[in-house]
């Protein structure tokens, strides 16, 4: 069959699983953190993930890539997921959350960076254009919402996890064609599973002394954020471009703010509500189509 590379109906829904259960995932880190090391929660979450992964593929009888795809599929786990996950958890216990939040907001804009000179993707001045209206829309959510922000040297590693994700979400895109969205997907958690594997080598004594709310949270990091997550923002990124589908990370900050609000209570200001309508603005500017403009045809793939 063939996949039209656009944003239809089924790829924004993806999008919209993929962001709310990653919304939940820093909470989620911030709570299991008390128990584990980074380490462990990396590999406890991959894990966990692979392990959903792997009943998938034998109740769809899914087939694993070709093996000449192996290597670069297994660098990319490393770097996507591994590192990822590893910078991730790290700076969440050095890193004031405001500043964490607006770095990771630098996801959108190097993924399309990446996705021009790796994938050849042409970027319209509107996209462009859109992308840094977003930023700028991301960044007065984050500073009006009462976050911490401040400048310190552990945030270069929420700066490699942006590189790390940037290269994850363009680097397998060539490879659904060739081997399925599900199939390049488990193979990379698998990989990163092994990644991770060196760092949390203490998690079978951590999980025997820490209380069970806490290995919940290890749980719902596996399953949802993990496991539905990446299978939901995957299959969009199967269907339209890396940089349309990574420009929707800017709704992060937006979606926090507004499960604070109707969860916690904690009502924002006039100024963040006008960030998050900015931030809006600057999405559907990115993603607007010429009026007449062709749709791109993706190569036929197979069925995933």
């Amino acid at each position: 069959m063939q996949i039209q590379e656009r944003l239809d109906g089924r790829a924004l829904a993806y999008i919209g699983v993929a962001l709310v259960t990653w919304s939940s995932a820093y909470a989620a880190i911030a709570y299991a953190l008390a128990s584990f090391t980074p380490g462990e929660v990396a590999l406890a979450r991959l894990a966990i993930g692979s392990l959903c992964f792997a009943v998938l593929l034998a109740v769809k009888r899914v087939p694993l890539p070709a093996r000449r795809d192996w290597l670069p599929l297994t660098m990319l786990g490393v770097i996507g997921l591994s590192v990822y996950h590893l910078c991730l958890n790290t700076a969440e216990t050095r890193v004031a959350s405001g500043t964490a939040a607006i770095l990771i907001s630098l996801v959108p804009a190097t993924t399309a960076a990446l996705s021009a000179i790796w994938l050849r993707e042409r970027l319209s001045p509107r996209t462009l254009t859109g992308l840094a209206v977003a930023l700028v829309g991301v960044i007065l959510v984050v500073l009006t919402s009462g976050k911490d922000v401040k400048i310190e040297p552990m945030a270069a590693l929420v700066l490699v996890s942006v590189v790390a994700c940037a290269i994850f979400f363009v680097g397998q895109k060539p490879y659904f064609a060739r081997s399925g969205m599900l199939g390049v997907t488990a193979f990379t958690f698998f990989a990163g599973t092994l990644g991770t594997l060196p760092f949390g080598l203490g998690l079978p004594h951590a999980l025997a002394n820490a209380p069970p709310s806490h290995i919940g949270a290890l749980l719902w990091l596996g399953m949802a954020p993990t496991f539905v997550g990446y299978i939901a923002w995957n299959a969009a990124l199967h269907r339209a471009s890396a940089s349309q589908v990574s420009s929707f990370i800017y709704f992060s900050p937006p979606i926090a703010v507004l499960i604070g609000w109707v969860w916690l209570g904690e009502r924002p200001t006039l100024l963040t509500l006008l960030g998050g309508a900015i931030t809006v603005g600057g999405v559907v500017l990115a993603n607007a189509r010429r009026r007449g403009a062709p749709v791109r045809v993706g190569t036929p793939a197979k069925q995933s």
